[in-house]
């Protein structure tokens, strides 16, 4: 497996066990199949790209490391560390808004599909 993929499973996994909880608490409150998004699903949304930020500025973060002093922002400096983390960041916030890598759709599909089995079975 891949580190990136390997990564990936366990960030999705400790991610889907925080916010199964979520989505089965607003399940109750929603209004699934009347056609209008409910704020569950809003929520279930934010949430899901979130989780795709999350997950794009860690890849990032490892991407930019360097093994030595001088890397290429300056690791050897003070701020170098500070300067690369806030660059990440930003890089992510970026590929979100660009339209992403396609997790947050996939996350937010599973979430629906979760809430629906939730709301079906409660």
């Amino acid at each position: 497996m891949l580190p990136l993929a390997a990564i990936a499973a366990s960030a999705a996994i400790g991610v889907g066990k925080a916010i199964v909880g979520s989505v089965a608490e607003s399940a109750a409150t929603s209004n699934l199949g009347t056609g209008t998004p409910s704020a569950s699903t809003a929520k279930a949304k934010k949430t899901a790209t979130d989780f795709e930020k999350m997950f794009l500025e860690n890849s990032l973060d490892r991407m930019t490391q360097s093994e030595g002093t001088d890397g290429p922002l300056g690791e050897n400096g003070t701020g170098g560390g500070v300067y690369r983390s806030m660059l990440t960041k930003e890089y992510a916030n970026t590929i979100v808004k660009s339209g992403g890598v396609g997790i947050a759709d996939s996350v937010f599909r599973e979430m629906m599909k979760m809430q629906g089995a939730t709301h079906v079975g409660g």
